[in-house]
């Protein structure tokens, strides 16, 4: 059925189904919405959910390779108040995490409904309170609302010149799962971050040829060195020593492990990867058989892509070559300013604007969980902090008997 432009009176408006949440609304059931949850009923502080898909941790669920594994060991994964099982491996599995997580929000009772794709939300200043809109034409009301959405949200398309022109396939990493598909094909990964190389790897393991696009300088590290996770040592080292002279040591390890990056087409920052990681966000690639591959030549590294063909890509050095298929292996951006006006809180890219440790809390009861740009650790750092800052505000509003009951109109 086409659209008709013709003049018609508008529809009249649905009935809206509203509820007066008791307790705090959390926007999103990934790992930090599930963990603020979990610490808030710990306080007996009840909260109430809404994720837009059919189950929680969706990105996990629905967006991530078969292959993928956590980055760092276990222990530096694990949500507030309950750990991993003693029988996972140091790096679970992507479906070890998910059951993970599952039996984390059976434990904490975590209350979640699904299907809530939050379109609006703002604050009423007459009735001190959160007004949240959903896809359904449902509303729900509470004096705290908690953005729990993340970094994650949405995949990042790049604009880059004629994509629309190449004839073969292309996806995001969110629609990867194997490199079944792509057996014996010439393949262009556009990134090289942690999925750009985890692609090209497995890739590599179904005959593929990946050739992966390194635009600009990056830190790649081992994931352990000695037996150790690397992360694990940055940790310890931080307690004793300046991050500068760290991130001094970590790089002469590397150097001496992995051998120079510059050498095989892939540039150091100036700065080191734990100040970058810092003052701009940027991860440091901790590498697994990647940098063998490319040293052996299964994984080639080419330059910025200055164009696509109907047939592969122009690069930025002058050289052609053509392809089967593309991945686009760019990350994923915040959603926020889509559906959350006017809080002041957060900038044009969906970030708070105050800085990590700090960033957790707004004004008038809104609250941030899992916008630290340091991963599950931050994750519970935030929202350990918010269950505490809720839960005073809960017992001073309960001693004085003014709570109300979660109605539904």
């Amino acid at each position: 059925m086409g659209s008709n432009n013709e003049a018609q009176e508008p529809a009249p408006e649905q009935p809206r189904t509203r509820y007066l949440v008791n307790g705090p609304i959390i926007v999103g059931a990934g790992p930090s919405g599930l963990a603020t949850s979990a610490c808030l009923s710990s306080h007996g502080v009840p909260s109430l959910l809404l994720e837009r898909n059919d189950c929680i941790a969706s990105l996990w669920q629905q967006r991530t390779y078969d292959r993928l594994t956590l980055h760092l060991p276990k222990q530096f994964c694990e949500l507030p108040l309950m750990g991993f099982p003693a029988d996972y491996p140091k790096y679970p599995s992507r479906d070890q995490f998910v059951s993970y997580m599952e039996d984390y929000a059976k434990q904490f009772c975590v209350k979640v409904r699904f299907g809530q794709d939050v379109r609006r939300a703002r604050y009423i200043d007459k009735a001190g309170v959160w007004r949240v809109e959903t896809g359904d034409g449902s509303v729900y009301y509470s004096k705290w609302m908690v953005v729990a959405t993340g970094e994650n949200a949405e995949p990042w398309w790049p604009e880059i010149d004629g994509m629309e022109r190449f004839e073969g396939i292309v996806i995001h990493t969110c629609e990867y799962k194997s490199g079944v598909r792509f057996k014996d094909q010439r393949v262009l990964v556009v990134g090289c971050g942690n999925s750009g190389m985890e692609v090209s790897l497995d890739l590599c393991r179904h005959n593929a040829t990946p050739h992966m696009v390194v635009r600009n300088s990056v830190h790649i590290l081992p994931r352990e060195m000695l037996g150790f996770s690397t992360f694990g040592i940055a940790m310890a080292l931080l307690k004793w020593l300046p991050l500068k002279l760290v991130d001094r040591l970590l790089l002469l390890m590397a150097s001496f492990t992995l051998g120079s990056t510059e050498k095989i087409g892939i540039p150091r920052p100036k700065i080191g990867p734990l100040e970058l990681k810092n003052a701009a966000g940027k991860t440091p690639v901790l590498d697994v058989e990647v940098l063998s591959l490319i040293k052996s030549g299964k994984i080639k590294v080419t330059e910025g892509v200055k164009e696509i063909t109907t047939r592969g890509a122009k690069f930025v050095d002058g050289q052609e070559k053509e392809f089967d298929s593309i991945i686009l292996a760019t990350g994923y951006r915040s959603n926020v300013p889509l559906w959350l006006k006017d809080s002041g809180f957060f900038t044009d890219a969906g970030m708070p604007k105050t800085p990590f440790p700090n960033g957790w809390k707004a004004e008038k009861g809104l609250y941030t969980v899992g916008f630290t740009g340091r991963g599950l650790l931050g994750t519970s750092w935030d929202a350990v902090k918010i269950a505490e800052d809720i839960a005073h505000q809960w017992k001073t509003i309960q001693d004085q008997g003014i709570l109300h009951n979660g109605k539904k109109s």
